[in-house]
């Protein structure tokens, strides 16, 4: 799926090791998977992008391949701050002390915090088919429940979606992946493979869940923080959702935003929730002139 420009390692953050793919040369792009995925989803756009940048792929702590560090009671080792600074560390030992990152679902929420908590790191933050993790439990109705049912079920205590996730994972995933995609879409076989043989590990399951339980408590104290500090997204912001997609369905995105960050630039594609593999063109050409903006 990657060219050999690129190469896969694994890179010691001081609380984790992470799975990475990186290539090309020139300026930093961390691009950021979300659930139930690994770095595998990038295979379309990082080849193309590695012509100008210096991309970089890394599986997130707790997924796929990258370190499953124990967890504790308030999940604080799976708070998007926790992730974010794996991914500045990441990002250090390679190189890059500003960089530009990409993230989609989970891997957005990341950049969002990595925008807030270590501004002078971010040139430029896109961040796709999400809205601020926040607001979306400030707002849940009924129809956000129905919809995102997920984050209900994952945060679950006492072992119960792991139980029930890990008695067919690879019903569970496929299922998963199906829901959320756009008509008739099917996605590269090769990175479905990695995706699967992934989430076969009962410690990634668990894993996953923590950053759902994690989301649903620590992020938030975090998050109330933050605002209650006056911080915002200062950086140039691309946000980029699908059409046909839950969030676009259900929030005013590109007002939603406007709360958190002070440059937002907004565009949808005609793709579900995993815009970057239903679209790769379109997402392409969004990127390519979004990171030409000045920072």
């Amino acid at each position: 799926m990657f060219d050999s420009r690129f190469e896969l390692t694994t890179v010691s953050t001081p609380e984790c090791d992470l799975r990475v793919r990186h290539g090309g040369q020139g300026p930093g792009l961390l691009l950021l998977h979300g659930y139930p995925q690994t770095h595998a989803m990038w295979h379309a756009l990082a080849p193309a992008l590695a012509d100008r940048f210096h991309v970089v792929c890394p599986d997130l702590r707790g997924y796929g391949l990258s370190g499953k560090p124990a967890s504790t009671a308030d999940h604080a080792p799976y708070s998007k701050r926790a992730m974010a600074q794996d991914m500045v560390s990441l990002m250090h030992q390679l190189g890059h002390d500003r960089f530009a990152v990409v993230g989609h679902d989970r891997g957005g929420r990341v950049t969002h915090r990595m925008a807030l908590d270590h501004p002078e790191r971010v040139t430029h933050a896109c961040v796709m088919d999400i809205t601020p993790t926040l607001h979306m439990f400030e707002t849940t109705d009924q129809h956000f429940a129905s919809g995102y049912y997920h984050w209900f079920f994952l945060i679950q205590p006492d072992g119960l979606p792991e139980t029930l996730i890990g008695h067919d994972p690879a019903w569970y995933l496929s299922e998963k992946l199906r829901r959320a995609s756009g008509p008739a879409f099917t996605f590269e076989p090769a990175a479905l493979e990695d995706y699967h043989a992934c989430f076969a590990n009962p410690d990634t399951i668990h894993a996953s869940c923590e950053d759902y339980r994690a989301a649903a408590g620590i992020d938030l104290v975090h998050d109330r923080a933050s605002r209650d500090a006056g911080e915002r997204v200062t950086c140039p912001l691309l946000v980029l959702w699908g059409e046909h997609g839950f969030v676009h369905r259900s929030y005013d995105v590109p007002s939603v935003w406007s709360d958190y960050a002070d440059n937002v630039q907004c565009e949808s594609l005609n793709t579900g929730h995993y815009v970057p593999e239903e679209d790769p063109s379109g997402t392409l050409t969004a990127l390519t002139a979004f990171l030409k903006t000045p920072a």
